[in-house]
């Protein structure tokens, strides 16, 4: 599998950052979470003036083996295939949140069950016509997975290579919460009940259901134990690529905007593989799906929004850009104590 040369940030500019933060004229600490998060940036860019360079969001779309028998999902697995042409179209939510906010969107087919040809705007990076069914064996081999992270990476690269330095994630994919219960689950040694819930809609007896197979899995797969395994067995090939994008994003000093839990389960992987791609990690919002909260928890995070929602596509992650751009306004544009002739004694 593909490594990564993933610099931690230096500190050293932290005290400089605070203090140009500190001196603007407001009273300290009043913007609160909005002066962390420019000062986060600051020390991701080494820079007292940091910038946001071609914003884009990366939505990759996949399919799962476990959704074949319609039991962990309430919708139909053509819903994947058919969502990308929504994507491609712009009529999803991520398609007007990203028109919005003027963010650049790219849709990359992982691994969807179907046949695209050579459809104009999308990215062609299938692995496989999806995932097995890891009820009964590993979603993906062993190169299938190491092609993800390596294909994914190629994306982040191309894409700051186009002028970009913030990107955030997005995904589509029936059943991929289930994948996403299942690495939270073995990652981090919690019951896979408490990482489990109602997805794109299941009722209370749904629910029920797929923790019922989703327990199932866990112990047919009890041996895997490795990070790399683990996304091996129990992954989809869009939630593979992603955490290969997220690390090469962070070894190319990128700002990551992470959306919500499955994007969140793909940072939880590469934050395995990798822990310091954990400093150059914005998170978006907390969705309604009770697994994030969770895992936010374990990363300490707290997020720029908490709205409920739970739509996916990377659809949180634009919504909480333009919080993104107020605090690097802020740094940049508010005036200090002294070029504004403005007394700071309350501020002393």
């Amino acid at each position: 599998m593909k490594t990564f040369n993933i610099e931690t940030p230096d500190q050293a500019i932290l005290a400089d950052l605070h203090h140009k933060v500190n001196n603007k004229t407001k009273p300290v600490g009043s913007l609160a979470d909005l002066e962390v998060v420019a000062v986060k940036i600051g020390v991701i860019q080494q820079t007292l003036t940091p910038k946001l360079s071609k914003p884009t969001i990366a939505l990759f779309a996949a399919d799962h083996g476990i959704a074949e028998d319609g039991v962990v999902n309430p919708n139909p697995q053509e819903v994947t295939w058919q969502m990308v042409y929504n994507f491609l179209s712009g009529g999803a939510g991520i398609n007007v949140f990203t028109r919005q906010h003027n963010i650049a969107l790219k849709v990359i087919d992982s691994g969807v069950k179907y046949d695209f040809k050579h459809c104009k705007g999308l990215i062609h990076e299938k692995i496989d016509l999806g995932t097995k069914n890891y009820l009964y064996q590993p979603a993906m081999t062993k190169a299938q997975c190491d092609m993800c992270i390596e294909k994914g990476a190629a994306i982040a690269t191309r894409i700051y290579s186009e002028g970009s330095n913030i990107i955030g994630f997005g995904e589509m994919g029936i059943g991929n919460t289930s994948s996403a219960s299942l690495l939270m689950s073995t990652l981090l040694g919690m019951p896979i009940e408490d990482c489990v819930g109602r997805g794109a809609g299941l009722d209370s007896a749904g629910v029920i259901a797929k923790k019922q197979v989703l327990r199932a899995v866990i112990d047919k797969h009890s041996s895997v134990s490795s990070p790399e395994a683990i996304l091996q067995t129990f992954g989809g090939f869009e939630i593979a690529m992603i955490a290969g994008a997220m690390l090469q994003a962070a070894e190319l000093k990128m700002v990551l905007l992470i959306d919500g839990f499955i994007i969140t389960s793909a940072l939880l992987v590469a934050s395995k593989l990798n822990p310091a791609v954990i400093d150059y990690c914005i998170f978006a919002h907390t969705s309604g799906e009770p697994g994030h909260q969770k895992l936010l928890d374990y990363f300490k995070a707290k997020p720029l929004l908490n709205l409920g929602l739970r739509l996916g596509e990377g659809t949180g992650a634009a919504i909480a850009f333009p919080l993104v751009q107020s605090a690097v306004h802020l740094i940049n544009e508010i005036a200090s104590f002294d070029s504004a002739s403005v007394s700071n004694k309350g501020n002393e």
